[in-house]
């Protein structure tokens, strides 16, 4: 009998009897999802009519999420670089240009949210999704070269 065959794994042990090994709530379920998982899923609602609006120009771009931002905004600043959306000195997305890696090889233009910085200014699903379309309204702007505005009258 081979040991690697897959018809013949034993199942799991049952250790020290604490139980069956595995998921304990269904995939179905929204408790299912962790923190992390949800607030992608709103990054990607909040992101989805804008996207749709303006297809054509955005095929280029990638859309990610960063846990905590990995530069600093000096507090004596006044003025902030346009492809940085902040909350004083605690930025809260910016957009990244393509250019050239390193080693050469070329990259695509990315927007990139982050994730610590807006949960922490939000305490309910309602506000977090009205700051990341803030957020994303003002980014995909500044990468299409554009006036919030025109992309959504109700911008402040």
């Amino acid at each position: 009998m081979n040991v690697a065959d897959p018809l013949h794994l034993r199942p799991a042990r049952d250790r020290r009897g604490r139980g069956a090994r595995g998921p304990l709530l269904p995939v179905g379920v929204p408790r299912y999802r962790s923190r992390s998982m949800s607030f992608d899923q709103a990054v990607l609602e909040a992101y989805a009519p804008l996207q749709n609006a303006y297809f054509d120009q955005l095929v280029g771009v990638d859309l990610a999420v960063d846990t905590v931002p990995r530069m600093r905004l000096r507090t004596d600043i006044a003025i902030l670089p346009d492809d940085i959306v902040a909350d004083g000195p605690v930025p809260l997305g910016r957009v990244l240009q393509a250019g050239v890696d390193p080693q050469g090889r070329p990259t695509r233009a990315r927007i990139v949210i982050f994730r610590m910085p807006i949960e922490q200014r939000t305490s309910n699903a309602q506000e977090r999704s009205e700051l990341l379309t803030w957020i994303l309204t003002a980014l995909v702007a500044n990468y299409l070269n554009i006036d919030p505005a025109d992309i959504d009258p109700r911008f402040q």
